[in-house]
């Protein structure tokens, strides 16, 4: 077994990698940014070495960097995590070069899967099935045109030497492919430093379904079943599950062996994966194949019980698989949600900052049910500019597709995030969503159901009442504790019951909250009532509460006169009034409108890649105004009403930060 190993990267996958490095007894050692030195990774190594500045570029990716470091510790394996250097074929060939194990897989494999390009060419020799596209290298946009035209419209302009969803567009008419063409150009240029661009036909109604092969030295080769991975935004992945729900046994069986033939075609070995593009009768097409570990490998360690970065580093140790392909069965389904620092409100642009709060579920593994929860964050971290916005790859397992589901809502609906805005409204949404559950989906699943962006879930009236009831408990609750602390007591606490109106969601209910020793009866001026029960307390951000045989996970804080609830991908403000109180408020005038906005402020930090109009300029609504680099990804930022350019404040390549204005109207 390997004496050191170093793990060149960072975040939640290098605290991933330590955990079954030291599970072997194997000591780890971490690198880090000078942003990132008071890390959790550095934090969870046995040992830590500062590389350079924050950008990527000059400390993660600077491959000398990275070998000084690995002599520094005296290391005798690297594993590469995901991202950064991973599918970086030189950095594995200057490894070999020091005698050091890269737990990976050869470079020359690397090589060979990495341009997008050849990896097709091998995928044919190999008998892979793969979408028909133009496999040469196209030198122009206009040369981009002509070759979209004769494949057929829609097609997907795609970098060589893309991944993670960088550096791809669909061009659906001869007019979308220039703007797509260079937009992927550019980015992929930033991304990988290379903008080598090739064009492919878009399945339509197509899914996103990945194989999961593990490879010794020794020519043995396995499939570890498939991950859906459809619930994309652009093209990035936002929720994956294990198994798919779409495939049967049959084409699950094909497309493993086919991954298999892939895997062996380029002499393979340690851990990869084939992705696909499968339509709707269930014909499969090779799209590319990630040679690296997953973001999204723990829900297929859910679903068969084995360990991948274990794997991954017996393999490179050069062990034999223990594991033949009728070990590997499918237990049960797993879901994975990735949480991200973004505002699903606010287009889901980057958000930056402390982490105020952090506190995510409870992790915990039964017969019945498992939680997970993957992160390299802590309360009172820092969420970086300079890198990916993922905080944390939650997971939950259960026997059944419903009942992983079922796990995933409460799981999201009891992890706190403060400090930084978070995309949990947006993935407990997801989950409620009936065309989720059905399975009934494609890879345009986000941009079918939330045309206009994501403006937030809606609750249906039942729900809303057991939220009003948990008001009405928690208020009372605050109203005889406040009275008790001032000593002054008032009718609130020696009543037998209170009567209260509770606002929320545009409905009022009107209560009486009878308490009790064990909790409060919360009856309805129709009738019905509901028991309460919680041990929450004023000042906690968390409530669990019991109503009736129903546990709601709720996130709390205070506002004048009410709550501010979060719960199932809603945020409501809650009033608790006395009847005069609700009946005075009633009657009180709506606020004024805001008048219209003159500036376009930015909404995060990044880089200005471009400004798309000038100073007098009549711009119309939804017309881009500029796009901006943030988190490694290009954003557009779009004009919210029609308007004259007045003033432009920036110029293209300059960094700007949160609110700093970009440009004015008149």
């Amino acid at each position: 077994m390997f004496k050191k190993i170093l793990v060149a990267n960072r975040g939640e996958i290098a605290c991933r990698v330590f955990r079954s490095a030291k599970a072997l007894g194997i000591p780890t050692v971490a690198i880090h940014s000078e942003a990132d030195s008071a890390s959790l990774h550095v934090r969870q190594a046995d040992e830590a070495i500062c590389i350079g500045p924050p950008p990527a570029s000059q400390s993660y990716i600077d491959i000398d960097k990275v070998l000084f470091a690995v002599r520094s510790v005296g290391a005798d394996a690297v594993h590469p995590g995901y991202g950064f250097l991973s599918e970086n074929a030189k950095f594995a060939q200057a490894l070999q070069a020091e005698n050091v194990a890269f737990v990976g897989p050869p470079f020359k494999a690397i090589k060979a899967m990495g341009d997008k390009i050849a990896s097709k060419k091998i995928a044919v020799e190999a008998g892979v099935s793969t979408v028909p596209g133009y496999l040469g290298e196209i030198g122009s946009a206009d040369e981009a045109v002509e070759i979209a035209e004769d494949i057929g419209f829609p097609v997907m302009i795609k970098a060589s030497a893309g991944g993670g969803g960088k550096g791809m567009r669909i061009a659906r008419s001869k007019e979308d492919v220039t703007g797509c063409f260079e937009a992927a150009q550019r980015e992929a240029a930033n991304s990988f430093g290379d903008d080598r661009i090739f064009v492919e036909k878009f399945i339509v109604d197509p899914r996103h379904i990945e194989i999961q092969i593990l490879a010794d030295q020794h020519g043995n080769c396995i499939y570890l079943n498939e991950r859906e991975c459809s619930i994309q935004r652009r093209h990035q992945k936002v929720i994956e599950e294990a198994p798919s729900p779409f495939l049967d046994s049959e084409t699950r069986a094909s497309m493993g062996q086919q991954a298999v033939a892939l895997a062996e075609a380029v002499s393979y070995h340690s851990a990869g994966t084939v992705e696909f593009i499968v339509d709707r009768e269930r014909n499969f097409y090779f799209l590319e194949m990630n040679t690296r570990l997953q973001v999204e490998h723990p829900i297929t360690e859910l679903i068969t019980g084995i360990d991948l970065v274990e794997q991954m580093i017996r393999i490179a140790v050069g062990e034999k698989l223990s594991i033949a392909q009728d070990d590997v069965s499918i237990s049960g389904w797993a879901i994975e949600s990735r949480i991200c620092a973004e505002d699903p409100r606010r287009s889901f642009l980057p958000s930056t900052g402390r982490l105020e709060r952090y506190t995510p579920p409870p992790e915990h593994a039964s017969d019945g049910s498992a939680v997970r929860v993957d992160t390299g964050v802590f309360e009172g971290g820092e969420i970086s500019v300079y890198y990916d916005s993922m905080i944390a790859k939650l997971c939950t397992w259960a026997a059944g597709r419903d009942e992983a589901i079922a796990e995933m809502r409460n799981a999201l609906d009891g992890f706190l995030i403060e400090g930084v805005k978070s995309n949990i409204p947006f993935l407990s949404t997801v989950m409620d969503h009936p065309r989720f559950n059905s399975g009934e989906f494609t890879t345009a699943f986000i941009e079918e159901e939330f045309p206009s962006g994501f403006s937030g879930a809606q609750l249906d009236s039942d729900t809303l009442r057991l939220l009003a009831a948990c008001a009405g408990a928690m208020h009372r609750f605050c109203e005889v504790r406040r009275t008790r602390t001032s000593g002054r007591m008032s009718n609130h606490g020696r009543r037998v019951g209170d009567v209260w109106i509770v606002r929320i969601g545009g409905l009022n209910f009107r209560i009486l909250v009878k308490a009790d020793r064990i909790g409060s009866i919360v009856e309805f001026d129709d009738g019905g009532e509901c028991r309460v029960a919680s041990d929450w307390r004023p000042g906690q951000p968390m409530a669990a509460l019991k109503v009736n045989e129903r546990i709601l996970r709720v996130k709390v804080a205070f506002i004048v006169g009410g709550f501010r609830f979060s719960y199932g991908g809603v945020e409501l403000n809650v009033q608790v009034r006395t009847p005069r109180q609700s009946e005075l408020g009633a009657r009180m005038a709506d606020k004024r409108p805001q008048s219209e906005v003159k500036d376009l402020l930015c909404p995060m930090p990044g880089i200005i890649v471009s400004l798309d109009v000038s100073i007098g300029e009549a711009v119309v609504e939804g017309q881009v105004l500029c796009k901006i680099e943030a988190m490694k990804m290009e954003n557009a930022l779009s004009s919210e009403r029609n308007g004259i350019i007045k003033t432009i404040h920036v110029e293209a390549g300059a960094t700007v930060g949160v609110d700093d204005p970009i440009l004015s109207f008149e």
